[in-house]
């Protein structure tokens, strides 16, 4: 039986929520209407592909409905019996729910794994490696072309996680010691690596509106201070955004980068772990709940 909040309970939850991304988001909406990029903000939107309006979106999870909620009713994985709107579950696992699989066997292997932190962010550097005008990001390189080239020459490259692999150079892609690929996604990444965490957003917004949205909010928050670092430690110049570089080819670099990181896989494996535990739950209520319709 699901709870039932009143319009009244829920509503503020969801104008809070609301606010809440507007605040976190504004800049990316001001920008995108100047036809403005930036080269830090813009991937947690454009390679993760949730737009701000789903964002802001505001779901209960599984096992809640909600009192007059016309709203909820017109969204996808919805339904609605009289007064009460809830998250159809069964819809839910019928699309995503291999999906779901998935994403919880990835995360699993990942939180069995141990944290390395010694890769010093080396995967933006290798992107860039020999790259010349065929940079990613519009942003200039901190050390020039030829300094960017010799930190990659004198480091061991050793990226875990695929999506970040297929993004190197061709140049570049030899002198990785590992060569991760799709199929063996679940066997190599780490919970040390900055990319795995900021993908907790990318897992936490495919099974939404089966999860809270605290969750989804909470996994785009941290993804977004990891990306500042990311790029912090990149071999792009960023200052232009008032940030400071994290100079990775120094002794205090390196030191810097993997205290940043040690917090991240500490703070990235909680949120793993509720995610985790929410696919969980999705799936016992899936297997114990009846098709039947809520009632008013």
């Amino acid at each position: 039986m699901s709870t039932v909040l009143a319009r009244r309970e829920w509503e503020p939850l969801a104008a809070a929520h609301a606010a809440e991304v507007d605040r976190l988001t504004a800049g990316r909406l001001e920008r995108a209407a100047r036809g403005e990029k930036h080269a830090i903000e813009d991937f947690l939107f454009e390679y993760y592909s949730t737009r701000p309006s789903h964002l802001r979106r505001w779901h209960p999870g599984p096992g809640v409905a909600l009192e007059d909620a016309p709203e909820h009713a017109g969204w996808k994985f919805y339904r609605t019996s009289g007064r009460l709107t809830e998250l159809d579950l069964g819809a839910f696992m019928a699309a995503r729910g291999s999906g779901a699989e998935h994403m919880e066997r990835l995360m699993r292997a990942t939180a069995a794994r141990p944290a390395r932190l010694g890769c010093f962010g080396l995967h933006e550097w290798a992107m860039a490696y020999r790259a010349g005008e065929d940079l990613r990001h519009p942003l200039p390189l901190r050390l020039g072309q030829g300094g960017t080239d010799a930190v990659v020459e004198s480091h061991p490259i050793a990226c875990s996680h695929f999506d970040a692999f297929r993004f190197f150079t061709p140049e570049a892609v030899p002198l990785n010691v590992l060569q991760p690929t799709r199929e063996t996604q679940v066997a190599l990444e780490q919970p040390g690596c900055l990319h795995a965490t900021m993908d907790l957003y990318k897992w936490a917004s495919k099974l939404a509106p089966a999860v809270p949205s605290s969750l989804q909010l909470e996994a785009f928050v941290l993804a977004l201070e990891v990306r500042r670092v990311d790029m912090q430690a990149s071999p792009y110049d960023v200052s232009s955004y008032g940030l400071e570089a994290i100079a990775i080819e120094t002794p205090e670099g390196k030191r810097e980068y993997a205290a940043r990181q040690r917090d991240f896989a500490e703070r990235g494996a909680q949120l793993r772990s509720r995610i985790v535990a929410a696919i969980s739950h999705l799936r016992e209520l899936s297997q114990a709940r009846s098709p039947a319709p809520v009632s008013p």
